[in-house]
């Protein structure tokens, strides 16, 4: 049985720095996907399903905090990372409070980075209940549909 590498969608308007991040992910096993700005993210992120969304703060058509919200419009589910050259605490504050999970701030070590990115990733599939865990209504819905809905 093949398992599914984790994917992420990283988000950064600096070439070299999304380049370099998306290798170190690579690297490490993950499926990554990225974009520059805001529309490509909300395209992507509406399409395709993603264990972890990295956000930066400041993006060419708009706000990381704009970008997370609108994220969370639609989809509560998947962590959202904040990785932002803005180091005060209201920063970090108002992207938590957006909707964001987690908060670094640049440059960072490659270790820590990929252990929050690993701790998040965590969560997330943990919030996903097991087929054997759902406990299927007294209606004709197979299990797996029943999970599914769960999920929405």
């Amino acid at each position: 049985m093949t398992l599914l590498k984790s994917r992420i969608l990283f988000v950064e308007d600096h070439d070299d720095t999304r380049d370099l991040i998306s290798m170190v992910l690579q690297q490490s096993d993950y499926d990554v996907a990225t974009a520059a700005n805001i529309d490509d993210t909300l395209k992507l992120a509406r399409s395709e399903h993603f264990n972890l969304f990295i956000f930066d703060s400041w993006l060419p058509d708009g706000s990381g905090i704009d970008l997370c919200k609108e994220v969370r419009k639609f989809d509560h589910r998947t962590p959202i990372l904040f990785y932002s050259g803005l180091a005060y605490e209201k920063d970090k504050n108002l992207a938590l409070n957006s909707g964001a999970q987690a908060y670094l701030v640049k440059p960072v070590g490659v270790p820590e980075f990929l252990q929050v990115i690993k701790s998040l990733i965590t969560i997330e599939e943990k919030s996903i209940p097991e087929l054997s865990e759902v406990k299927a209504p007294n209606v004709e819905l197979p299990k797996r549909l029943t999970a599914a809905a769960r999920l929405f």
